[in-house]
């Protein structure tokens, strides 16, 4: 990304990193029109009402000190507008500056902006369920990139920090420092904090969240915590220090820390 912006533009010209996402996707992301020769940002809008690229910002930015300058004229602008309109919240919108919808809006088309489209992968990660999706494919990355950041099999196994019990089943799940799988539990699609212990034939499991697999574009939904009054069926997340008892069911739900349950629970918040 650096190299591309040595290359491209003036000396003091900015970057966008973006990628490629659906034409449906798109539009709940910053949507970029770019030259295809040049890849200047001809026209930059902020989650539009319809279809504008199939561009989107990564929310990653190679900037320079000149920065500030437009930062600058940007503020003065507001505080020129806030003083010919009605004084009702004027200092705060004065004071408010987006960078997207206020800075790149402005820069584009300038000849200052320009976009830089990654071939690798990207996630937004605004959720737990999305955090899941990016460490499996960080860690298919290390495969080839870095295989010495993951642990290797030796005699007695790779050295852990959790206790794994027999014939636990553990998929498309984080497990952090210290916790403690009894014999026989299942842990799919979820995340179990620090310290925390499932007990023996205890199945702790979430709804995954990841994008279409047949579709190579395909973004994660930002989906909203509650729908029509219920919770989203999501992955089920449990905070540090819980305590799962044996020969229970814990479904789509989040548990805050230093909880011990004495039952299963299904698409609940148990705080």
């Amino acid at each position: 990304m650096l190299s591309f912006q040595k290359e491209h533009g003036e000396p003091n010209s900015f970057v966008i990193l973006g990628t490629t996402a659906n034409r449906k996707q798109s539009m709940n992301y910053g949507c970029i029109v770019e030259n295809e020769e040049s890849n200047e940002v001809l026209h930059y809008v902020e989650k539009p009402s319809t279809f504008v690229s199939d561009i989107i910002n990564c929310g990653i930015y190679l900037f320079k000190p000149d920065i500030f300058q437009h930062i600058g004229a940007v503020f003065q602008k507001n505080q020129q507008d806030m003083l010919l309109e009605e004084p009702t919240n004027g200092w705060h919108r004065a004071e408010a500056i987006r960078l997207e919808q206020d800075i790149f809006t402005a820069l584009a088309g300038q000849g200052k902006l320009y976009v830089y489209k990654t071939l690798s992968f990207w996630s937004q990660i605004k959720s737990a369920g999305s955090a899941i999706y990016a460490s499996r494919l960080y860690l298919n990355q290390y495969h080839t990139t870095h295989p010495e950041r993951l642990a290797s099999n030796k005699e007695g196994g790779p050295k852990i920090s959790v206790t794994i019990g027999a014939g636990v089943r553990v998929r498309e799940s984080i497990i952090l420092h210290g916790a403690t799988l009894q014999d026989h539990c299942c842990v799919l699609n979820s995340i179990v904090g620090w310290d925390s212990t499932i007990g023996k034939w205890a199945r702790v499991e979430g709804t995954p969240s990841d994008p279409n697999p047949n579709d190579p574009f395909a973004k994660i939904d930002s989906e909203t915590l509650f729908r029509e009054g219920k919770l989203t069926p999501s992955i089920t997340i449990l905070g540090c220090n819980v305590t799962i008892p044996s020969e229970v069911i814990i479904l789509n739900s989040i548990v805050l820390p230093h909880k011990d349950l004495n039952r299963s629970f299904k698409n609940q918040i148990i705080l």
